[in-house]
């Protein structure tokens, strides 16, 4: 009878090296961080999707920020509205239902008449987007490695993105010459994705289960340590949203044309593609703490350099380098939010975080721009970045104070 409980206790932890609950296979990883990865597309896309509706007079320049900001922020609720209050029963179904529902959404636009009915549209389609985002990120926060797995789901969504993009741009133009509208095709070519990875809904895992709550563990999101951690988070992504949001007009005051510019947006893409694949590499060999303090630095850096006046060179290396740890630094913050918050619940709001922060980043930069007199929006996210680091600094504080008061 003692042989039998060994040899099941030694199954059980073999079952659990890698997971904190259940052992799903990679097959069943990466159908999950698809779906996640699928609700995640239009992050990269709505520079080509939304122009085109506004070269269409479809949308005009107020309507496409107040549509992009709308389907981000409404991705952030989804998610954490998901994450939070849904269970993770019945996933295959989930996630079928919310593939096909984001499917229909993106083929309502081609029947939207106004700007009104496109905003609603996007809006609810933002929605059923953040759903999608759990199913992945719920299986995120179960890993024992959430970093490593994080990494993968930043890496397959950003080349995901990157491949759409570049596809997009040839089917605009091939739907535009055989008469039909570019914005249509596109949302139709998302629609279609959608409907394909189905087909991956099945193999996502049945359920995740509850993850183990530790005896007499008071860790949660309402704690200091969780609360610094999301705004410290929040913050980085509101420098990163203001600079995207107002690159084109940057470059227009310092002298580069929006021919280049979207040229640099493009180039972008690709450090944000190696952002995500370097990171997935190296985080099992350097700490959150530390990449985190780096890529910080190297963002305030990159909005000092955007903020006096840089030559062509300088604007270049600033674009690369906020693209490059656009993409890196995520893995690390799902390790600093496991940090904060064992029970793994804060990290489940990290999409929110980052959304809210990218799309009210703009926002609140767009307070201090006179005009078209854009050069304020690098001042703004230098402050962003120093309040990210100020937030980052007090969230290590409490956690050592965490730490000392444990071992006491």
């Amino acid at each position: 009878m003692t042989a039998m409980s060994s040899a099941a206790a030694s199954s059980v932890s073999t079952q659990n090296q890698d997971w904190l609950v259940g052992n799903p296979s990679a097959v069943q990883v990466a159908a999950a961080l698809w779906i996640g990865s699928v609700g995640l597309l239009i992050l990269g896309l709505q520079p080509v999707l939304l122009g085109a509706l506004f070269n269409e007079h479809r949308i005009d320049l107020d309507m496409l920020a107040l549509v992009a900001t709308a389907e981000i922020i409404a991705i952030g609720v989804g998610s954490a509205v998901a994450a939070m209050l849904f269970s993770t029963r019945h996933l295959r179904l989930k996630s079928a239902i919310l593939l096909v529902a984001l499917a229909a959404l993106d083929y309502a636009v081609s029947f939207t008449q106004t700007s009104n009915a496109i905003l609603l549209v996007r809006t609810l389609a933002g929605v059923v987007e953040g759903g999608m985002v759990a199913v992945s990120i719920e299986l995120i926060a179960r890993s024992r490695h959430a970093e490593r797995i994080g990494g993968i789901f930043i890496a397959l969504q950003t080349v995901a993105q990157c491949l759409l993009v570049f596809g997009l741009g040839k089917w605009i133009i091939q739907a535009t010459q055989a008469g039909a509208t570019g914005a249509n095709a596109s949302f139709l070519v998302l629609a279609v994705v959608s409907l394909v990875s189905v087909a991956f809904a099945v193999l996502v895992p049945a359920e995740y289960g509850e993850i183990p709550k530790q005896k007499g563990n008071i860790d949660g999101v309402l704690t200091l340590r969780s609360i610094l951690a999301l705004l410290s988070i929040f913050a980085f992504f509101m420098f990163v949203g203001a600079i995207w949001a107002f690159l084109e007009p940057l470059g227009g005051q310092n002298g580069i044309d929006s021919q280049t510019v979207a040229f640099m947006v493009s180039a972008s893409l690709a450090a944000q593609v190696l952002g995500a694949l370097a990171a997935t590499w190296l985080q099992a060999h350097i700490g959150y703490r530390a990449a985190i303090l780096v890529c910080s630095l190297l963002g305030l850096a990159a909005s000092v350099v955007l903020s006096i006046s840089p030559t062509l060179a300088q604007f270049w290396a600033a674009v690369l380098v906020i693209g490059f740890i656009w993409m890196f630094i995520v893995p690390f913050m799902i390790g600093q939010t496991v940090d904060a918050d064992s029970s793994r619940s804060t990290a489940l709001l990290i999409p929110a975080a980052q959304l809210f922060g990218a799309a009210l980043g703009p926002l609140a930069a767009s307070m201090f721009v006179v005009g078209d007199d854009a050069r304020a929006v690098p001042v703004f996210s230098i402050g962003a970045v120093i309040a990210s680091l100020m937030l980052f600094g007090l969230f290590l504080i409490a956690a050592r104070r965490r730490l000392t008061k444990d071992v006491a």
